[in-house]
């Protein structure tokens, strides 16, 4: 696939920033969104005119028409998306306010619908690709994240869907689910009530580095992949999880309890 311009959420650290300095490495113009300004001006700073910093706030459909708007007006078009910003929580279910899985809901599935829709006509029009950053979690439980675990199943349910009716068109949809990356969704990581708290991140596996999960994800979009599941953990998580998934929930859980 030839790139000329993507648009990246969640664009200001982790991944994102991993993306987008590695698209415009190669060359593609990146409409980079988030909403912490600061961080974002000096990633776009770093990357020269190649890199359009765009304030954003994804929970708001009118927020994310005007970054499509200004990076199609910049750079001629849109034709890779990736949906990549989401947050996290840390709490038990009956310790959760119904607010914190809103709030994660809002950011993590609502986020992406909203984006996707400023940006389809674009997309069909040069028929583009989706990348959606989802998680093993997509597909898999985990323990003392039941919302953000929800978010992401809700992503496979639509982008999955999406993708059966946009393929007859040009536009494919690839499914992104890592598994555990070292960036600092813990250290925004919502508690129970709401709050933010550093969390100790709870994990199965060995942490992945963000560059390398942003060459894989590049990969994939170029190839039109439906699925990437770039880990051993993950591979093993999809195929446990859905041939045996008593055994894969008995691991997981005393896997994140030994970090806890």
């Amino acid at each position: 696939m030839t790139l000329r311009t993507a648009l990246v959420s969640g664009a200001a650290g982790g991944i994102g920033a991993e993306l987008c300095r590695q698209l415009v490495a190669q060359g593609v113009n990146v409409g980079a969104i988030d909403i912490d300004e600061a961080r974002l001006l000096k990633l776009a700073e770093s990357l020269g005119p190649s890199c359009l910093p765009i304030p954003c706030d994804i929970r708001e459909p009118e927020s994310c028409a005007r970054a499509v708007e200004a990076t199609s007006e910049r750079f001629g078009g849109v034709d890779l998306l990736i949906n990549n910003a989401g947050i996290s929580h840390h709490s038990r279910f009956a310790a959760t306010d119904a607010s914190v899985l809103e709030r994660v809901m809002d950011v993590n599935f609502w986020g992406a619908v909203h984006m996707t829709r400023a940006a389809l006509d674009q997309l069909l029009a040069r028929r583009g690709v989706i990348v959606v950053v989802s998680s093993v979690a997509g597909f898999a439980p985990l323990l003392d994240r039941t919302g953000y675990a929800a978010s992401k199943h809700a992503l496979h349910g639509m982008f999955q869907s999406l993708a059966a009716e946009l393929r007859p068109s040009g536009v494919d949809v690839v499914m992104v689910c890592p598994s555990f990356v070292r960036t600092n969704i813990d250290e925004h990581a919502l508690t129970g009530d709401g709050t933010i708290g550093i969390a100790r991140k709870k994990m199965v596996g060995r942490a992945t580095e963000p560059d390398q999960i942003a060459a894989k994800i590049i990969a994939a979009a170029r190839k039109r992949r439906r699925r990437l599941v770039p880990s051993t953990v993950g591979k093993l998580a999809l195929a446990l999880s859905a041939f045996a998934p008593g055994i894969y929930e008995r691991l997981m859980v005393r896997s994140v309890r030994r970090t806890s």
